[in-house]
């Protein structure tokens, strides 16, 4: 994973701890940033950095704003003026609407929303000259998915808050990601096996499972080398950037998947060009 542009930048990772974070923050420093790596798990922050070969790892919960307003002046300190900030922590329970709680939209939201837009507000007079704040949304925030309702929802109101921001500082560019796919993450990992069995057959049905997902790797290489060469060029805007699997839909999953998916989850991910669904062998990609 190359994002020469990075050379040199200070950046700031939140969600650093796994799935397309880390991949952010391993790449990011790979690629000569100086990095600040934050997400709740300091010991997962410690690997990380280790895997990555240097950095500063920093433990932060996203859900306090005195946390997020320390953090990021411990960044500062750091590293100095911000370049590019990468919000990538997230929270989702997998519920149909109708059976999620107060307390999982609470954590949803101040996650995904509250704890993200602290971030932002921390950041903004911290960034350098032609800075990027870049938040991680989901296709489910404009393709509403069953059992994903809240996620959604959070994610929409995400976006609407980035838009906000841009509008009241023009001067600094704000990037909302609109991420498809990914497989394998720690996503899932708190997913109930028969509700996700039950949102797989829904996802096919409705065209919205796809026969290949993206590796985290991947989708951060292409974000770092996106972003990486934005901050060359502070003339141009990037408000708003997708990154889906190219792979065509394929039909319900067998119920068995969502345990493969689960467990799968767990597992340490390797770069691949395309990574296939467990439940998929072979030629077994059509409705």
């Amino acid at each position: 994973m190359t994002s020469a542009p990075l050379a040199g930048r200070a950046v700031l990772v939140v969600g650093a701890s796994a799935g397309i974070g880390r991949a952010c923050a391993v790449g990011s420093v790979r690629a000569g940033a100086r990095v600040v790596l934050a997400a709740r798990r300091a010991e997962r922050l410690a690997a990380a950095a280790e895997q990555a070969g240097g950095g500063f790892a920093v433990a932060c919960d996203a859900c306090d704003a005195g946390d997020c307003e320390r953090l990021v002046a411990e960044a500062f300190g750091l590293v100095g003026p911000l370049d590019l900030v990468v919000y990538a922590a997230g929270s989702a329970p997998l519920r149909a609407l109708a059976d999620t709680s107060a307390a999982e939209w609470e954590r949803v939201l101040a996650t995904n929303v509250i704890g993200a837009n602290q971030i932002v507000r921390a950041a903004v007079p911290r960034l350098a000259a032609g800075g990027i704040v870049a938040v991680l949304s989901s296709e489910a925030a404009h393709t509403p998915r069953y059992g994903l309702g809240a996620y959604g929802a959070s994610k929409a109101a995400l976006e609407a808050s980035i838009r906000g921001w841009r509008n009241e500082h023009p001067d600094v560019r704000f990037a909302s990601v609109v991420v498809g796919q990914t497989f394998p993450t720690e996503f899932g990992d708190g997913f109930e096996a028969d509700v996700l069995a039950a949102a797989f057959e829904h996802w096919g049905r409705h065209g919205l499972l796809q026969s290949e997902f993206m590796p985290p790797e991947g989708v951060a290489g292409v974000l770092l080398a996106t972003l990486g060469t934005a901050l060359a060029h502070p003339e141009v805007g990037v408000h708003d950037i997708v990154l889906r699997s190219p792979s065509a839909p394929v039909g319900p999953a067998p119920a068995a998947a969502a345990a493969q998916v689960v467990d799968g989850g767990r597992r340490p991910s390797e770069s691949a060009p395309g990574t296939k669904p467990p439940w998929l062998t072979g030629d077994e990609t059509g409705t």
